[in-house]
């Protein structure tokens, strides 16, 4: 892709709405609307919106009103020209236009190109645009507030202080190489190894938030598992608020894995109603069995649903063993009903954690859901400040920290200030490719080919 063409896409999600927005970015943009409006003369003032009438060149028809919004260079969000259409939001239409915008010399953008001629022009640095990305892509409130919190830079002011110590110390010992025949004095020595010791310090206590910071971003996979006619199907319309899955008396009634996204204390839940485990003759329902199977393997967290009105089955306990291994905790149901006891259930799985729960009444849904995060969240996890949410960016300070602490190894051993700056070099290019100064090309395209286009 050059970075000279002039781009084109649809900007808001494809189908039909009342707008839908063209956006171009270029430096031919503004001439290309020039064309589709018929005036030559159009110079829209930058920042103000421009009722025009859209036509097809060749044949002068009208094909549509539309506002225009010209952003000139650098002041605009890719750091060039660029215009925006809000036209009618019909796709046939939108097609049409997009079709003669190629026509006059534009090209489809790319998976995020925009975002990287923004990046290419210094408007964002690479962390912004990742987190552009995952505001886009947020499915809570607290992953998009999470998500602009890092739009407006905040990973970047957070590493600058890093960075700047780190250069200080790299500093001192290219200058004791260039220019100091001797080493340095021990006393020197002491204060550089306090100095990486704190760039240490700030990137271990950064990089700590990830754990927290992915559950934001990707959320969990929660599979309600049991045998037929618990009441797993009535648990997870509960913990909907929406009668999402069809409940009924006769055992075997949910042959296929349901799943609906929720968020539960802003983290992203999806969730999973899953047909009941029994051995059965029926082969569609053993379709479903085998599918609830596949739905435990790929859960963080299986809640296994047992009838509190009824002893333990022969099922009950096979699951129970089947689940050997996986992170689970036991939903005993049916709290509403005059036949509840679960003393025997508590005495004999007592080692796990444990909920009494009604589905019909919504009792304990609330200390349910504090028992599917407990061993993933903290409490306070939607009130922390900045927290990492990008595997790329744990990684990279992961790896800084590791570089850091063999430099000062080195140092404190005397290796030499070579040996020492390696490390120190490495941790200051691992911490420069998360705000992208020194990302390679590679990198850089297999980061926006995760972008929608159009943004």
């Amino acid at each position: 892709m050059s970075a000279t063409d002039t781009i084109v896409a649809l900007s808001t999600p494809p189908g039909r709405s009342g707008i839908g927005v063209l956006r171009l970015s270029g430096i031919s943009s503004l001439e290309i609307v020039r064309v589709l409006v018929s005036d030559n003369a159009f110079s829209p003032e930058p920042g103000r919106v421009t009722l025009k009438r859209i036509r097809d060149p060749k044949t002068g028809e009208a094909l549509d009103q539309a506002l225009v919004t010209f952003f000139k260079a650098p002041h605009s969000f890719t750091g060039e020209d660029v215009v925006e259409l809000s036209c009618h939001g019909s796709p046939v239409l939108l097609r049409q236009i997009i079709d003669l915008i190629l026509s006059l010399g534009a090209r489809p953008a790319g998976p995020g190109e925009f975002t990287l001629r923004a990046l290419a022009t210094g408007r964002v640095n690479l962390a912004q645009a990742e987190a552009i990305r995952d505001l886009i892509n947020a499915q809570t409130t607290a992953a998009a507030r999470q998500a602009a919190r890092q739009m407006g830079g905040a990973v970047s002011a957070r590493l600058q202080p890093v960075k700047d110590l780190l250069l200080e110390v790299i500093v001192v010992l290219e200058s004791s190489i260039e220019f100091v025949e001797e080493d340095l004095p021990e006393i020197s020595i002491g204060q550089l190894d306090l100095r990486l010791k704190q760039v240490v310090e700030d990137l271990v206590q950064l990089s700590a938030t990830f754990r927290d910071g992915r559950l934001l971003r990707y959320g969990l996979n929660v599979a309600l598992v049991g045998r037929p006619n618990v009441g797993k199907s009535s648990l997870f319309n509960a913990l909907l608020s929406l009668d999402r899955a069809i409940v009924t008396d006769v055992p075997g009634t949910t042959r296929d894995s349901l799943t609906e996204v929720m968020s539960f204390r802003g983290i992203p839940i999806r969730l999973t109603d899953t047909a009941g485990l029994r051995t059965t003759e029926d082969k569609i329902e053993n379709l479903g069995v085998e599918r609830t199977r596949q739905a435990i393997a790929d859960a963080d967290l299986v809640v296994l649903v047992l009838d509190g009105s009824q002893a333990l089955t022969k099922d009950d306990f096979q699951i129970f063993s089947d689940l050997d291994g996986t992170s689970r905790l036991i939903a005993i149901n049916k709290l509403d009903l005059d036949s509840f006891a679960s003393d025997e259930i508590r005495l004999t799985l007592s080692e796990l954690a444990i909920q009494e729960v009604s589905a019909t009444r919504g009792s304990g849904l609330d200390l349910l859901v504090d028992a599917i995060l407990a061993p993933f969240a903290t409490s306070e996890i939607t009130e922390q400040g900045l927290l990492i949410t990008d595997a790329r960016h744990f990684d990279l300070l992961q790896r800084a920290v590791t570089a850091i602490g063999t430099s000062r190894i080195l140092l404190c051993e005397r290796s030499g200030d070579e040996l020492v700056l390696v490390g120190l070099h490495d941790a200051l290019r691992f911490v420069g490719e998360i705000t992208g100064e020194t990302t390679s090309e590679d990198i850089l395209s297999q980061i926006f080919a995760t972008f929608c286009i159009g943004k």
